[in-house]
């Protein structure tokens, strides 16, 4: 975990500030917990570890699942959300606080049921595709490839079409072999 939320720290720092480096860190760190681990609170808490506990960020996340473990229905919760952000706020939309609540809130809710998890981050709305797939990668690394539901992985192939100079068309399977062949053993 700690080397993920390294690595995000690296990346984010070129373009983020304070929460949307710790929001990526959160993120790179909950990925890594789900290697060892489907409980998503754990998931979460882990993730939580490697930011600063005096960020809003850090507030907010611990927030949710106090919400959450106080029997708040979605419904509700989805209510009250809505009433804290406006989505029509640029802001608000695309802001890190707003989308990692709901990050969150998606895989406490989605009680380790793949596609509750991600069709819950993409109705909250706001920042729609981002939300459904870190919701999507988190419990997909924490149920295992065979545990995603079909209709999810069947028109995905082994192709990625990119921006990236020099690897504009890559396949997947070869990206997860680079990937592994660099990190540190």
């Amino acid at each position: 975990m700690e080397k993920a939320a390294e690595f995000a720290y690296r990346d984010a720092t070129i373009s983020h500030v304070k929460n949307g480096i710790y929001g990526s860190m959160w993120v790179a760190a909950m990925i890594a917990a789900a290697f060892g681990t489907s409980d998503v609170k754990e998931i979460i808490l882990c993730g939580l570890s490697q930011i600063p506990s005096s960020s809003r960020l850090y507030e907010k996340i611990k927030e949710a699942i106090v919400r959450f473990e106080s029997g708040m229905s979605l419904k509700d919760y989805i209510n009250d959300f809505h009433e804290r952000y406006d989505e029509t706020l640029t802001h608000d939309w695309c802001h890190t606080i707003s989308n990692a609540e709901i990050v969150a809130v998606s895989l406490l809710y989605g009680a380790g049921n793949y596609r509750k998890a991600v069709c819950t981050a993409v109705g909250f709305c706001f920042d729609t595709d981002c939300n459904g797939a870190t919701v999507g990668s988190i419990m997909g690394v924490a149920l295992g490839y065979d545990k995603i539901p079909a209709d999810f992985t069947s028109k995905a192939g082994d192709t990625l079409e990119t921006n990236v100079f020099g690897r504009e068309t890559v396949s997947i399977k070869q990206m997860a072999k680079d990937t592994e062949n660099f990190l540190p053993r």
